[in-house]
């Protein structure tokens, strides 16, 4: 930015403002609502976590009889809720069971989905947009109807898998590919052509433009569906209920089993629950600098 009085004065050039207090980086001033409604919606978001921590350090007793956030000045903490989750349940096999249905679940409809996005904004082939506003219109069909279905295909009449961790990975492949084509498409959209064109000119194959150009370019969208995709996954009770057997339950169907019919084993599900969110909040930790650029890309342009 420069500014220039008379003719023949050398422009001058004007730095821009330095964030400092009550400005931000780009020099806009910050907004004391905006600051105070973050500040109440982060501490509103926060709240259920906490309260779920507190109640997994008290007792059988003290969680019946009083609120968690009592336990915050009376004290009464205990562990043994944890060491009872792991040594009277089979959480510990599965937790391992989840992470290997979790895994694959979200690697393999993200590598189907990227290269169909890919064909989908950089190759030209008959009857694209009618195949692609068909793959976007299952999203708008509920997976629920297709349970039915799937347990016949998957199960002793058909292939024989249901009870494996392939029927799992089938379903969340299958389910998860029509969010993440659409997704990865309209962000494809908005990388340039040209270094498309360029790798043409120069001779490179898709293949090696896809690796090479595209990947590298696409990883703030591929790591935000992959948040999106491992979340669905490691918190899906229905599909891991109706085609994980008992040998290979995931930690979510533990916890539904930890309640007994009579109420017993009620002071292990906070403890369980606080155990299956860490692996979730991992990932969702080291991957957040590139969800919101990776939602927002393409929001747009289509």
């Amino acid at each position: 930015m420069s500014t220039q009085t008379e003719a023949g004065i050398a422009p001058v050039a004007v730095k821009p403002p330095r964030a400092g207090r009550g400005l931000m980086t780009d020099g806009r001033r910050r907004s004391p609502v905006a600051i105070v409604t973050m500040a109440f919606l982060a501490v509103l978001w926060t709240l259920p976590t906490v309260g779920l921590l507190v109640t997994s350090l008290r007792s059988r007793s003290a969680q019946a009889d009083t609120g968690w956030w009592t336990a915050l000045w009376n004290g009464g903490w205990t562990t043994e809720n944890y060491r009872g989750v792991f040594e009277n349940t089979t959480m510990g096999d599965s937790f391992v069971n989840s992470v290997i249905v979790a895994i694959p679940a979200t690697i393999i409809p993200i590598m189907f989905a990227a290269f169909a996005a890919y064909a989908f904004t950089f190759m030209d082939f008959r009857g694209k947009d009618v195949l692609f506003i068909a793959i976007v219109a299952v999203m708008v069909v509920p997976i629920q109807v297709a349970f039915q279905p799937m347990l016949d295909l998957l199960g002793p009449r058909g292939l024989g898998v249901q009870g494996q961790f392939i029927s799992v990975w089938l379903l969340h492949t299958g389910f998860g590919m029509p969010l993440a084509i659409y997704t990865l498409r309209n962000y494809m959209s908005t990388l340039p052509k040209t270094v498309i064109e360029s790798a043409k000119i120069d001779g490179a194959t898709h293949f090696q433009t896809f690796w090479k150009l595209i990947v590298p370019m696409s990883v703030p969208a591929l790591a935000a569906f992959a948040i999106l995709q491992f979340l669905w996954v490691w918190n899906d009770l229905l599909i891991a209920k109706l085609f994980l057997s008992d040998e290979n339950k995931t930690v979510i169907v533990s916890l539904q089993g930890l309640l007994g019919t009579q109420g017993q084993g009620s002071e292990f599900l906070p403890a369980g629950a606080f155990i299956s969110m860490v692996v979730p909040m991992i990932v969702f930790f080291t991957l957040q600098r590139y969800f919101v650029r990776g939602l927002t890309a393409g929001a747009v342009k289509g």
